[in-house]
């Protein structure tokens, strides 16, 4: 569904992507995680053709996406960190907008709006911060695009609509359908995403299932640190009541992943980390 191949990107000639080849495949909601500055942000874009790459491509259904064709548009909902809204009433802003959505589900988005707690009818501009997030959350999920794409999606959300916002994103992937969730907030996704993408020193680094992860690596928590140079160590830091630990074991059994301790030990040697669980392949859940 969205092809990237061999992609580099500068900011006043300042390079932040290298090389970056990545296939992104329906049915299926990848995280993608990264340090402050990695691009994550400018990745999205890229996928959304709000930015053009330098060299390289990007291809999304068969569209350039920097061409912004009406086609590829249709297909694309996302939801930026900063977000804005028109000063218009709820109502006026779907029917202005809900028509450039083939497949858009309105008694869906009714639904949602009612799961979020949301006025009736309210003015888009009158909302809180965490109110107009619901709003536009609700939206994409009924627009039903095949693409969408979420930078930061929790901020601004309470707890309880954080575990709604969960269970309506689970409900709403289809095989049909492609999740792309970008976030500091691994743990109010970590139930949802499933591929792991990390971005790191301008390469992604990390392109695994859980499955192929826990296949590799296990991770303990003990209350004292394992002694320096232990076989297999790969990282161990400080937690509270004591110590998580990342093993490299091809015998693990896929216990429990703590994703704040597994993106810690990727970025402090993503080198290694590369050799152990590669970069490229394509994880594959839904329909290609």
């Amino acid at each position: 569904m969205i092809n990237i191949q061999g992609v580099s990107f500068s900011y006043r000639g300042n390079p932040l992507f290298r090389d970056i080849t990545l296939e992104l495949v329906p049915g299926n909601i990848y995280g993608l995680l990264g340090v402050n500055g990695a691009g994550k942000s400018t990745l999205l874009k890229l996928m959304t053709g709000l930015l053009f790459p330098g060299s390289g491509a990007v291809r999304g259904f068969g569209h350039d996406p920097a061409r912004r064709e009406p086609g590829f548009l249709a297909q694309v909902f996302m939801l930026p960190e900063d977000i804005d809204v028109p000063n218009l009433s709820a109502q006026d802003y779907v029917r202005g907008r809900a028509p450039f959505y083939p497949v858009f589900d309105h008694a869906r988005l009714e639904r949602y709006l009612r799961e979020f707690d949301l006025p009736a009818d309210p003015r888009l501009t009158s909302l809180s911060y965490g109110q107009k997030k619901k709003f536009l959350l609700a939206f994409g999920l009924a627009s039903n695009a095949p693409l969408v794409v979420l930078d930061e999606p929790t901020n601004g959300l309470d707890i309880p609509t954080k575990s709604l916002f969960r269970r309506l994103v689970a409900e709403a992937l289809t095989d049909r359908r492609l999740f792309v969730i970008s976030t500091h907030q691994v743990r109010d996704v970590g139930a949802l995403i499933d591929p792991i993408l990390i971005l790191h020193g301008g390469r992604i680094v990390m392109n695994s299932t859980l499955g192929e992860i826990g296949a590799k690596i296990r991770m303990t928590h003990t209350a004292s640190p394992p002694p320096p140079g232990s076989a297999g160590l790969l990282f161990s830091e400080q937690a509270v009541g004591g110590y998580w630990s990342v093993w490299q074991d091809s015998r693990s059994d896929g216990g429990p992943l703590d994703l704040e301790v597994l993106f810690n030990t990727v970025v402090a040697d993503a080198a290694r980390s590369e050799s152990i669980f590669g970069s490229a392949s394509t994880p594959m859940r839904g329909a290609a």
